[in-house]
Order: structure tokens, then sequence, then C-alpha cells
């Protein structure tokens, strides 16, 4: 408590104020660093898509992934959480992690670079008030920051606009915050028990427990090499003891992803142990081999003696980063061996999770792969049904218990997805991003739906089978026409989901109208065959349930597109959409409808008068 004595007992002591003050800047500038990370994460959303869609198993590509993604999130312990949620999703493999793990190592000491610019500020520049310095340093810039992000958050109402806002009001409360730090141990700069206490730093060891410690508690590499740049300025720190520290910062910003980890799949607790023991090899060879040249050479020793500042805190902690990557990168297989070793295969190896709740953390991502696990669930469906119309010319009981376990996947999925989305949609993220996650949400029912259909036509298609049952060759005819008008209409609605082409969409519906009226005739022609006794009453049931069924899943195909097609214009108003096509006054419905038309119900008339069925020529589209 001597160092925290009354401020009037000399220069070399700290207040209780000063106390207050520290603690108070220590929470601006962990605030601060949290608003600026999630505001640019946010931000970044569309580009951290594209940079993930470039993954590679070329460790270089993947080091430039993980730097790039680091650098635009400014947040190594984010980038690593996201790989392990990455690994254990089965996103991306064990060898790809080792290569954005080391790229993010080296992005985030770009917060370091930011924060050293306060050491441009002080009484230093006050003395030459018209030096460009003075233009640069935090005492004249952060200022207008804060005030241009103020106006942007508050009256601009384009979301894109408020978002950069809070990027740079984040920045400008971090580096109030540093200010505050630093003026708040400013009054140790003569104490002498504050000065003991850091020549303590200087053993390597106490220094590397010290900054793994801290950096572990605060979880963020970034803050805690902050807070060291903030106690240079009592210019008690030295080279030598700080050198130490900042290497067990960088094993303690290791900590969130191990923590991550815990029931994860062995994979991702493999990637964890690889971000750590990518630092603590690099601790353990670039420690012995500083010392040595620490003690043979002399100009070396007088050097860092001397007192540090935060550009040279910036400079060590990058130049430890380049010189354990210069290592090591040539050593990544050797990692993923040595990972191997630690987190060993047991009885119980883990599974891949298809959504980890890891990655909720960084909304974007989460969205994209939300909808890969969509598209999956999505083909599932369509594959279903396709395969279960194949059973009522061939059947086979394989196959039919292979449907109704398509069917149990697609339930999982829908369950899995529903739950996940609800997560998703309460945490922040882009407008657009939002609408994805909405549409996302509306979609996955039609897609189960359509899935319970398959399983209805395989029991159809059993019993026709059990009981040895057949239709006539005309309603043969009839079921082949229409499932291949719902075979097509699958598939527009499928590639119109999964590669978001509006152009499809606007297909469904005209066919989806068309398919209506297939069924309604193929309805007449039964009763018609009814009369002419040229089909049984318990025939007739199952032939009725079957087109009523292929008519519903078309219909599930029409909500499908229609949401597609509403969310492009931000709106989910599906049935008022739908209403308006069907009122005919769109000319490209129309177009669709008469081919479509032409495509189906003149082969169900050729059927009827026992004529061939006829060709069709191209789509309006592909005829233009």
């Amino acid at each position: 408590m001597l160092l925290f004595a009354d401020a009037t007992a000399g220069s070399g002591s700290i207040s209780l104020m000063d106390v207050l003050t520290l603690l108070g800047g220590l929470a601006l500038f962990l605030y601060g660093m949290h608003v600026m990370s999630a505001a640019l994460e946010k931000s970044a959303g569309n580009k951290l898509k594209s940079i993930l869609a470039s993954m590679t198993s070329n460790t270089f590509k993947g080091f430039l992934l993980g730097l790039g993604v680091t650098a635009v999130i400014q947040s190594s312990s984010a980038t690593t959480v996201m790989v392990v949620g990455f690994v254990n999703s089965g996103i991306m493999t064990l060898k790809q992690a080792v290569g954005v793990i080391m790229g993010a190592n080296l992005g985030t000491s770009v917060t370091s670079w930011l924060l050293s610019l306060s050491a441009l500020g002080g009484s230093e520049t006050e003395a030459a008030a018209s030096s460009i310095l003075d233009l640069i340093s935090t005492d004249t810039f952060v200022p207008i920051i804060a005030f241009l992000s103020v106006i942007l958050i508050v009256f601009q109402k384009n979301a894109r606009r408020k978002d950069i806002g809070m990027i740079f009001m984040g920045f400008a409360v971090l580096m109030f915050g540093m200010e505050m730090m630093s003026g708040a141990v400013s009054g140790l700069k003569d104490n002498d028990q504050f000065k003991n206490v850091l020549t303590l730093f200087e053993n390597p060891l106490l220094g590397v427990v010290v900054g793994t410690a801290f950096t572990a508690v605060i979880q963020s590499s970034s803050a805690s090499v902050g807070i060291l740049q903030a106690l240079t300025t009592t210019g008690a720190i030295s080279y030598h003891a700080a050198i130490p520290i900042i290497m067990g910062q960088n094993i303690g910003t290791c900590v969130s992803a191990l923590i991550s980890s815990i029931g994860a799949s062995k994979n991702a607790r493999r990637a964890a142990v690889i971000h750590l023991s990518f630092n603590v090899i690099a601790t353990l060879i670039i420690l012995p081999v500083y010392y040595l040249v620490y003690v043979l050479v002399q100009p070396l020793a007088e050097f860092v003696a001397g007192p540090t500042n935060p550009l040279g805190i910036a400079i060590m902690h990058t130049l430890f980063k380049i010189v354990a990557l210069a290592i090591l990168m040539p050593f990544s297989n050797q990692l993923v061996k040595l990972s191997t070793l630690i987190v060993k295969d047991g009885k119980n190896k883990g599974e891949v999770q298809l959504l980890d709740e890891r990655l909720l953390a960084t909304p974007t991502v989460a969205v994209t792969r939300s909808k890969d696990v969509a598209v999956t669930m999505a083909k599932t469906s369509v594959d279903s049904i396709k395969t279960a119309l194949c059973l009522l010319t061939n059947y086979s009981s394989k196959v039919a218990d292979a449907v109704r376990e398509d069917e149990n996947k697609v339930d999982s999925y829908e369950d899995k997805l529903g739950s996940y989305l609800v997560k998703l949609s309460c945490e922040p993220m882009t407008e657009k991003d939002s609408n994805e996650t909405s549409k996302l949400l509306h979609l996955i029912g039609d897609f189960e739906r359509i899935s319970d259909h398959a399983v209805n036509i395989a029991v159809s298609a059993e019993e026709i089978s059990d009981k040895k049952l057949s239709f006539s060759p005309e309603a043969q005819k009839e079921l082949k026409i229409l499932s291949d008008a719902v075979c097509e209409i699958l598939d527009l609605t499928y590639e119109s989901f999964r590669t978001n082409d509006l152009t499809l969409a606007t297909k469904v519906e005209p066919l989806e109208q068309v398919i209506d009226r297939l069924r309604d005739f193929m309805k007449r022609q039964h009763i018609d065959r009814l009369g002419r006794q040229e089909c049984t009453i318990e025939l007739g049931f199952i032939f009725s349930d079957l087109i009523t069924c292929l008519e519903r899943v078309s219909d599930h195909c029409s909500n499908i597109a229609g949401c597609i097609l509403e969310m492009s214009h931000e709106n989910m108003d599906i049935h008022g959409y739908l209403n308006k096509v069907k009122s005919g006054d769109s000319e490209e419905f129309k177009e669709y409808f008469e081919f479509y038309s032409a495509k189906y119900e003149n082969q169900l008339t050729a059927v009827s008068l026992g004529e061939d069925t006829v060709s069709v020529a191209s789509t309006p589209a592909e005829s233009n």
C-alpha cells in the first residue's frame, strides 16, 4: 500500500484517486476494444465470407487468411475460437487450421501499432505545437474521431455508416482509456518500490508467467499488450523486462481457444493445442537464444537495459511473432502430428457438429454455415422424393428404409437449424445477414414437409407391392407425367435456393399452377376409369393419395420460391406475393405458365386420347 500513499506524500507516490483513474481507464480501454472489434466484425461480414470461401490446405494461403481475418476483426482470440468452431463443424481440416492460426498470431499485432500512437502525444508534442507530430498525436485526432463517430451514430440512419461510427467510437474510447491509464501511473515514475517490483520481471521465467497469467485472465493479448504499453509511460519498464512478458502474453492468449475446445471433437481440441504449442515452442526457442545473445553481445545488453515505450513494445511484439513464424511455419505438419500425440484418439472420438455454437460469436460466419446446412437439408429432401417415386415402378424394402432414414435426417436438420437460427437471430448482425436468417427460418419447415411426403409416397408404393396391385397403363403414364413435373419444380426450387437465383425462382409458381391443373385433370380421368370399371376402389384411393401428395410437394416449392423472391425485396408477405402472381398481371408468369401447360397438359391430353406424348420447345428464357 506504500505505492498508493496520499497524493501529498511526494512525486513518487500515487493517490487513491490515481488508482480509481487507473481502473476507470482500464474499463474504458477494454470496453473500447470490445466495441471496436465487434463493430469491425459486423461491418466486415461480407469480406469474411469471401475470405473464408478461399480456404485451402496450402499453409501459406491459410496464413494469409488468418492474417486478413484477424487484421479485420482485431482479435486473434476471436479468430482462433472461430477456427476451433470450423474444425469442430467439419468446415476446415486440421491442416488448414495450422496456417490460419499462424496468420492470426501476426494479425493481432496491428492493435499494438495503433496503440503506439499514444506515444506521439503528451508534453513533448505540446512543446512543439507546430510540428507534424502534433497533428497526428492522439491529443489531436482522437477527440475529432470521437466527435465524428457520434455524428455518424446519432444522426445517420444508414446502418453501414452507423457501424463505421461504432468502429471509430470504439477506437476513441480505447485511446481515451489508454491516456487515462498512462496518466494514472505517471506518479510511479520516480517510485523506487515500483521500480524494484518491475526489476523482478527481468527474471525470464517470472516475466513469462506474469504475461501468461494476466493475458489468460482478460483473454486478450491485444488488451494485455496495450496495458503494458500504458505502463511504459512511467519510464520504469526496460526492454529487457518487457521481452519475457510479451512472450508470456502470446501464450496467455491461447486460453480462449482452449476453453472453447472443451467438449468439442478431437480435431477441434487439436486445433486449440496447435495454437498453444506454436507459442510455447516459439518461446522455448527464442527466449534462450535472446538471453545467450544478451550475455555475449554487450551493446545489445546496454540497449535493452534502457527504458522502452509504446512504440518499442509494438516493435518487439511484432518481431517476436515474425521470428516465431520464420522458425515454425516450415514445421506445420509436425505441429499437426504433435497435436495428435497430445490429443489421442480414444473410444469417444467426438462427432463433427454441423452447427457449432462457437460460430455464433461471428454471426456472418454462422449465417453462412446455416445456409450450407440448409442446402444439405434441401438436397436430402429433394432426393428423397425422387427416390420414393422410383419405388412406384421398382419397389425395394431397402430403398424404402433409406427414404425413411432421409426423413429422419431432415427432421434432425430442422430441429437443430431452427434452434440455432433462433439463437443466431439474437446476435448483432448486418441487415443482410438478419434477412438471410429470417429466410432460412421460414424455409426449413417447407423442406421438412417435402421429406414427409416422400415417406407417404414410399408407404403407398409399399402397399402396392404388398398387395400386388397394378395401375392401368393410362394411370401409369399420367403418374409419370405428374412425377416429371414435380421433379422439375423440385429442381428449380432447390437450385434457386442454393444459388439464390431469382430467375429460376420465378419459374416455380407458373409450374405449380400447371401441376394443380394436372391434378384436377387426373382426378377427372380417374373417375371416368372407375365408371368404366378399369380401376378398383382400392387402387383409386392409392392413386388419389399419390396425386394429392405430389401436388402438396409443389405447394411447398411455391412457398419456398415465393420467400426467396420476397426476401430479395426485403419483404416477407409471401401470400400477398403469390396472390399477386396468380392474378395473372405478370407477362413473365403468363409466358412460363403457357410453356409448362404445353409441356405437361398436352401430354396428359395425348394420353387420354391414346396418342403418343408430344415434344416441347425450349423455355421462353432459353428461346430468347
